[in-house]
């Protein structure tokens, strides 16, 4: 991993002419952000359960304490994504923002005086990957606009923010409903807004008709609007 600023340039291409086409599809160990579940699981028009179920693993974060979704392999050898095939990824308009941003790796920091958040941007070099040899050069501000990733990024880094206030101010494992709680509001949302709709945890007069409209038919307002509410729950313990 090579430290790069926003405004360095790099080379890549990726496309089925790449002798190492599908091959970083391979070998897979990939975290899946909320934000990617919500896109993909509206590329294969899927409820979230099914999809959780079907084509991902659930696992608790060491340092977070969190449950953490990551993608389960296609079973079979070399660990292989379950949406690859030889003509490429089958959920490629949607896919997961890791997939987007490669070659390259982000990460976050905070001022917790001032709240500035501060991007931090490093180029993979891995032996596999033939895609740096010959192909179009890029800054990285370039890459993030032709990839799409500005609403993946600001979904993800809600996340991350969600993640570093439970650390803060909660630090170790949250009680067995909490972390079931948690799961379902993060990443099993279609069941969240049922619970939602259906009366079962909030009620009309506690959320108001303008915003159980909105969660009833805008998946990204739900996401946030469970983010913001599965943080008070943790506080709350």
């Amino acid at each position: 991993m090579i430290a790069i600023s926003k405004k360095d340039t790099f080379i890549f291409a990726c496309h089925p002419g790449v002798p190492c086409f599908n091959e970083c599809c391979r070998n897979l160990n990939q975290f899946l952000y909320p934000y990617d579940i919500l896109r993909l699981t509206s590329h294969l028009k899927v409820h979230t359960s099914t999809f959780l179920e079907q084509y991902t693993s659930c696992h608790t974060g060491p340092a977070s304490g969190l449950p953490m979704v990551t993608l389960r392999p296609h079973p079979g050898t070399d660990q292989i994504c379950p949406f690859v095939s030889n003509e490429g990824c089958r959920v490629y308009p949607n896919r997961p923002s890791s997939c987007r941003i490669y070659p390259l790796a982000r990460a976050i920091s905070q001022n917790r005086k001032t709240g500035r958040v501060r991007e931090h941007f490093a180029l993979l070099e891995e032996s596999h990957c033939r895609g740096r040899e010959d192909g179009q050069t890029r800054t990285v501000d370039q890459w993030i606009v032709s990839q799409q990733l500005e609403e993946y990024n600001q979904a993800n880094d809600r996340m991350m923010a969600l993640i570093s206030h439970k650390n803060q101010h909660h630090p170790g494992p949250l009680s067995l409903a909490n972390a079931r709680m948690f799961y379902l509001v993060c990443y099993d949302f279609d069941t969240f807004r049922e619970n939602i709709l259906e009366n079962r945890w909030l009620d009309e007069q506690e959320l108001g008709p303008d915003i159980r409209a909105q969660i009833a038919k805008d998946d990204l307002f739900l996401l946030q609007f469970g983010m913001d509410w599965i943080q008070q729950k943790i506080m709350a313990e």
